[in-house]
Formats: C-alpha cells, structure tokens, sequence
C-alpha cells in the first residue's frame, strides 16, 4: 500500500509541476501559487465542512502550518533558480530534497533491508539524472546553486513536516491539507503583494484578469493536484516505512519529463531516459521489499 500511494503522489506532484510550469509562461509564478492554492483551499474547506473536520482540531496541525509557510518559500527559490538557470542543474539539485525526509526517518529509528537500500540508492539516481544534469557549459553563479539548495531543503522539509502532520483520520487529514492550503496563500499573497509593490503586475501583460479567469480550470487542476499528492503522501508514510515513501514521492521529476514528451513534444536527453529506466528500477526494487 505503501509503493502504491507514493507511485501516486510522484503522479500528481509530477503533473502539478508541468501544469504549474506551463502557467508560469503566461503569468506570474507567485500569481499561480496564489491563485492554485486558494482554489484547492475554498474546496477543502468545504470538504472539512461536510466530514466534520474541525473537530479533529489539535497541537498536530502546527506541523501543517509550518509545511504551508515553507512550501511557498521553497517554490520561490525553486522559480528563482531556474530563472537564473541553468534548468539542467537546478533540477537535478532540487531533486536532492528526497533526502530530508530520508534522513529524517533513519534518524526516527527506520533501517531498511539491503534490498530497500539499493531501490533508494538506485531511485534516488534516477531521479537525480531524469533532470537532465549538464556537466559542462558555462560556470553556475553561487547564488542560484544556493537557491536551489534552499529550495531543495524546503521541498524536503515539507514532506517531513506532513508526514506528522495529520491525525489518523480521513477529517483529520482534509483538515491539515486546508491549514497547509491557508498558510500557502497567506505567505504567498504577502510575496506577490511585495511584488506589485515593486511595479511587477501580478496580472498577465496580455489579457489581464480575463486570462485568469480563462486558466481558472487549469489553475484548479494544479491546486488540487497538489492537495491530492500531499494527501497521499500522508497516508503512505501511515501505512509504511517513510524512506520508502519519501524515495517513490520523489520521482515526480520523471512524470514531469514524460509530461512534457507526450504534451509540448520535447525530446529526452539520454541521460534522461537513463534516469527514467533507474528510477523504474529502483521502484521495482522497492515495491518487492
């Protein structure tokens, strides 16, 4: 169950990620956070409504606020860096974040077998290298290497700081996604606010608020996409070990590569399709320990 449920959220953080990057060619990133995640908040606040959901309130939901207040942060630095690019070497840095959650786990007592063991080494690989890294070309400046790790470190903390972040209960679970989804538009409302500020529009150049309205669907999508990775991630962590969910959660970057071949027709790189086929292996390993 636990395979299952992770191979479930690398789909829908994978397509979130695609959805979202294809939004950010038209609009501002933080426009899109904002405007995904306050969409999948009035949805689950509605779904907390109808089960119930307050009545699971508790000292637990603090780990979702923090997850909500990194979140944007770490997707800032993220957007930031590849901004800054090379997108060949931030992702595959980004990708780093599996070992957060890792390292939190064996630091909480997990030991997986060998055959666990090289499945993370082997899928962690694989992620790594379904990025596209480029080993030659121009020098990286050392602040988008240090946004990207910061970025890699929120995106690993976030995935920690879910895992505690529930209370065992399906209420209990809708409730912590919407306090994440509040904190997220809070922290990235305040961002984009500072934006317009500084005399960057938060509305498209072309179209303005109508080519909002018209994303609506697609900006849905990848909020509740997200809502649904997270959500599933939780559960993982509930019915197996973390190393082995946080690793299979971690190979959205592949769904997002695959994405972009079948949808924008862009061609893998070898090194990319070689990462593919380890992070295959390694999920096989994983799934049969």
């Amino acid at each position: 169950m636990t395979a299952a449920l992770a191979l479930v959220t690398s789909l829908m953080w994978g397509l979130a990620d695609f959805g979202g990057g294809l939004l950010t060619r038209r609009m501002s990133a933080l426009t899109v956070v904002v405007v995904s995640q306050a969409l999948a908040a009035v949805v689950l606040g509605a779904v907390v409504i109808a089960t119930g959901g307050w009545s699971e309130w508790g000292g637990q939901l603090w780990f979702a606020a923090a997850a909500g207040i990194v979140g944007p942060v770490a997707m800032l630095a993220f957007y930031k860096a590849l901004s800054q690019g090379p997108m060949g070497v931030v992702s595959p840095l980004a990708s780093l974040a599996v070992v957060v959650p890792v390292g939190a786990g064996l630091a909480l007592g997990e030991r997986p077998g060998w055959i666990q063991a090289a499945g993370i080494t082997v899928a962690v690989a694989g992620v790594v290298l379904a990025g596209g890294p480029e080993l030659r070309g121009a020098p990286v400046q050392r602040k988008t290497i240090a946004l990207t790790l910061v970025s890699a470190l929120g995106f690993g903390a976030v995935m920690a700081l879910i895992e505690h972040a529930g209370t065992g209960t399906m209420a209990g679970l809708f409730l912590a996604l919407f306090v994440q989804r509040v904190c997220n538009v809070a922290v990235g409302g305040a961002a984009l606010y500072v934006q317009v500020r500084r005399g960057v529009p938060a509305l498209p150049a072309e179209g303005g608020g109508r080519a909002v309205l018209a994303a609506l669907p697609a900006l849905a999508f990848v909020g509740l996409a997200d809502v649904a990775a997270n959500g599933t991630y939780m559960l993982a962590t509930s019915y197996g070990p973390v190393t082995t969910a946080a690793v299979l959660a971690s190979l959205y970057p592949v769904v997002t590569a695959i994405a972009a071949r079948g949808v924008l027709r862009e061609r893998l790189r070898a090194v990319q399709t070689a990462g593919a086929g380890l992070a295959l292996a390694g999920t096989v390993l994983l799934a049969s320990s």
